[in-house]
């Protein structure tokens, strides 16, 4: 049993512990390992009364043998097998759950997402689609939902395809796509950020859109209503540099108002496979990997990260500085004036204590009561 993956597993799972601080952790104190030992005493300094809940290293060892047995594997942030695009999306997350043909993740793959409860017409649209970019050398990822995302999986099965699942990889969701679940898993592959045997919940699916997103070159919008995910995905996609694509309907189906909305704000018009491919920018990059951690085994730490000791009332000034509205760290760091290193040790430690939330575009607001 790999001691290195026990204490990432329970490093990323560790209660308060999101991708960020995650990164930050194994930055600042060279390891896994040594982060966890160091979460109660920066959780205490951050305000917390009460310990940092920490997952069971049994339970831990018992989930990676029950993976195995089913074929599955873990790949942390710092493997050299994680793929370098989702590495470079903001928050990536630290370990992924994979179950197939992980040589997909190496393959230049497009995103197909849209309403769950499509037409029969865009069904059929998507799956056309999706078999075109397949056929042409592209995996389709998509969600795993019932509509165009079972469309999108069923195009692309024979050429390649990568199902993001909300829950573990095991499990089935939605119940009418079990044969469809059971068809990935042996012949295309399946992904989750989430432990084994866990339901999806409400707040993993913004998580799996992420993903969806992270994966891949561009993202393709059939079908969605006003407040689709496939639109939280398109615009994941956009933030992080990828391109957006988007099938046009007509103006009488409300399904059709997600899309046409995107065409109008400069996302490219689809009508069959060639457009998305002509119209990636750059078909079949490679992301460079970053600087978190070097390419070696998963076993490998780096030198801990000096720190500056913050000085006892900079703690109350970023709380006094913050509120319920967001607000840019460099910001917060000109208003507090305290140094970077210092801002961010204070940040970890007000994040371990619950007190703090991150956000995108690396923006800090005080955290919900």
């Amino acid at each position: 049993m790999s001691d290195g993956l026990v204490a990432r597993l329970r490093l990323a799972r560790a209660e308060n512990v999101g991708p960020r601080a995650y990164r930050a952790l194994v930055r600042r104190f060279g390891s896994p390992g040594a982060a966890l030992d160091a979460l109660p005493r920066l959780a205490e300094r951050g305000g917390r009364l009460k310990g940092v809940a920490l997952p069971d290293p049994t339970a831990i060892e018992r989930e990676i043998e029950d993976l195995r047995r089913i074929g599955a594997r873990f790949l942390a942030l710092d493997d050299p097998s994680y793929p370098p695009l989702l590495e470079q999306i903001y928050d990536p997350p630290p370990v992924l759950t994979i179950l197939g043909e992980p040589e997909l993740l190496t393959r230049p793959s497009v995103a197909m997402v849209g309403a769950r409860n499509a037409s029969a017409s865009g069904r059929r649209f998507a799956e056309t689609l999706a078999r075109g970019l397949a056929d042409a050398g592209y995996v389709v990822v998509s969600g795993l939902a019932r509509g165009i995302d079972a469309a999108a999986h069923t195009g692309a099965l024979d050429g390649g395809t990568v199902a993001v699942v909300a829950g573990g990889v095991d499990v089935v969701y939605p119940p009418e796509n079990e044969a469809l679940h059971r068809q990935i898993a042996e012949r295309g592959l399946l992904v989750s950020d989430q432990p084994l045997g866990l339901a999806p919940r409400a707040g993993h699916f913004p998580r799996r859109n992420r993903i969806v997103a992270g994966l891949t070159l561009g993202a393709v919008v059939v079908e969605a209503g006003d407040k689709s995910g496939a639109l939280i995905t398109a615009r994941i996609a956009a933030d992080n540099g990828r391109d957006v694509f988007a099938v046009p309907g007509s103006p009488l189906d409300p399904r059709a108002r997600g899309p046409n909305r995107l065409i109008k704000d400069g996302a490219a018009l689809v009508e069959h496979a060639d457009d998305i491919i002509d119209g990636l920018s750059t078909p079949g990059r490679r992301a460079p990997r970053s600087a978190f951690l070097p390419d070696l085994p998963e076993a490998v730490e780096s030198d801990p990260e000096p720190f500056d000791e913050p000085a006892g009332d900079s703690r109350e000034k970023f709380v006094e500085a913050l509120g319920a509205q967001p607000v840019e760290v460099d910001e917060l760091v000109r208003r507090c004036q305290v140094t970077a290193a210092e801002a961010q040790i204070l940040l970890l430690e007000l994040e371990l204590a619950g007190r703090i939330e991150r956000l995108p575009g690396n923006r800090i607001a005080l955290a919900s009561p």
